[in-house]
């Protein structure tokens, strides 16, 4: 499915629908095979008088991959209705009958005498060490602009086909750096949210090829799973939730744990594919008040009813002490329909909405100081936790987060627990040995009769 997606989306570039085109995909999904081992032929075929430059983190592998784009010409040459001219086939650059011309390149590497129509740069990193070396990335970018795009033709078109190592990468900085030139197609190894093949979240790509083992060693370094397979590469420590504060528990750890439960939720008010994800999220608080944020986190896009019934689900489960949410989000949306429930099933549960402030970070603070001091666990072996880890490094608060609705529900667990704090232990300075001469008055000897009368009676009472 993902290579017949892939197909149109390079065909596209082709007919000049397109012109500057990124494609992330996981390592092994035969991105190459497609867009730099066969479009090459097919597209010179089709469009004489054009050259292609590629360009790899690899002479090597990009020269490779000319090498097949070559056969396939010369093997397919009566199609194509064009072939290699007798005195051009060496694998790294080689012209066609019909005036196309291929050359290769590494990236890093100059490449200076040579004009392109098209670009296409198959993997730009090729190692994690080069992905978390600023260093090589600066020199990588300086390499896009001082090189590569001053070789290219007037209205060309650059394809980059990768896997995110790193979020400061190649891509990261066109996207930033350039928001809205770019088409970007992303086929994570489990879909998400609005994929753009229509999977249902957590399906897998290409299940003929990727096995369960394939997809579970990938898992092992959620980092690695982040990034190279689900194109979300997270900041390397963290900006403003740090990565060794995010510790883990297992399954056996849960169930010997004395927890007290309670649960949060940041609602998205609809079901249209621009609202956001809710999340409802249960947790348990120890004799230590360490907090342990249960497995049975429902992240998902809902509405209302579907809403109502997970939440009363996780109420009849849980029995939480007390449900918070933000202002509004329970009781102007569905309130009426989850308080109806609750009485047909007499299954009964206090809602706090609490009011955080518009200030993200700020309202982030509470569960920040406590998961600052160890005293938040998350399950790591769950499906959803490479995505919340995602969203919990990649937060900054800034107000340029794509997504956090998972950060909000968490913060809701800061903000909520704040509210049982015991009041200063310090009590007001008791006064002794002053100087003071005092004079008892008839209202003070008034009350202490009526304290001592109430004391007499008491102790007559027959217990």
């Amino acid at each position: 499915m993902h290579h017949l997606k892939l197909i149109d989306e390079i065909e596209a570039v082709e007919r000049g629908e397109v012109k500057n085109l990124i494609i992330n995909m996981p390592p092994g999904s035969a991105k190459s095979t497609y867009t730099t081992k066969l479009f090459p032929g097919w597209y010179l075929a089709r469009l004489p008088y054009r050259t292609i430059l590629a360009c790899s983190y690899s002479y090597t592998l990009v020269e490779g991959f000319g090498r097949n784009a070559r056969n396939f010409v010369k093997l397919h040459e009566r199609v194509l209705e064009t072939s290699l001219k007798p005195d051009s086939k060496s694998a790294g650059e080689w012209e066609t009958t019909n005036e196309g011309r291929f050359f290769c390149a590494g990236t890093n590497a100059g490449i200076a005498g040579h004009r392109a129509d098209l670009a296409l740069i198959d993997d730009p990193i090729g190692t994690e060490e080069d992905a978390n070396s600023k260093s090589y990335r600066d020199k990588q970018w300086d390499w896009y602009w001082n090189d590569l795009i001053p070789r290219l033709k007037p209205n060309a078109s650059v394809v980059i086909i990768a896997n995110r190592r790193h979020e400061d990468d190649l891509v990261g900085r066109l996207l930033e750096n350039e928001p809205g030139k770019w088409r970007v197609i992303s086929f994570p190894m489990e879909a998400e949210e609005n994929d753009v093949l229509g999977r249902k979240p957590g399906e897998r790509l290409w299940p003929e090829y990727f096995t369960d083992d394939m997809v579970a060693t990938a898992k092992k370094n959620s980092k690695t799973w982040n990034g190279l397979y689900q194109q979300h590469p997270t900041a390397e420590e963290g900006d403003f939730f740090k990565r060794e504060w995010l510790l883990g528990y297992t399954s056996k750890e849960l169930a010997a744990a004395n927890l007290r439960y309670y649960c949060t939720s940041d609602h998205a008010i609809g079901k249209a594919q621009t609202n956001d994800l809710t999340c409802l999220m249960p947790f348990g608080v120890d004799q230590d008040d360490n907090i342990w944020v249960l497995p049975d986190v429902r992240w998902s896009r809902l509405a209302s009813d579907e809403a109502v019934n997970q939440m009363f689900e996780l109420m009849t489960k849980y029995r939480p002490i007390t449900w918070y949410a933000e202002k509004g989000h329970i009781s102007t949306a569905i309130g009426p329909f989850l308080r109806k429930r609750m009485r047909e099933d007499h299954v009964y549960c206090n809602i706090e909405e609490l009011v955080p402030g518009r200030d993200k970070r700020a309202r982030a603070q509470a569960i920040h100081g406590r998961m600052s001091n160890r005293m938040v666990r998350f399950p790591k072996y769950t499906e959803w936790w490479p995505r919340a880890e995602h969203e919990l490094l990649s937060f900054t608060g800034s107000g340029g987060d794509k997504h956090d609705d998972f950060v909000d529900a968490v913060a809701l667990i800061g903000l909520g627990l704040d509210k049982f704090v015991a009041p200063s232990a310090n009590k007001a300075p008791v006064v002794e040995n002053l100087n003071i001469d005092f004079v008892p008055t008839m209202r003070w000897m008034k009350g202490i009769e009526k304290q001592q009368s109430f004391v007499r009676k008491c102790r007559s009472l027959d217990y």
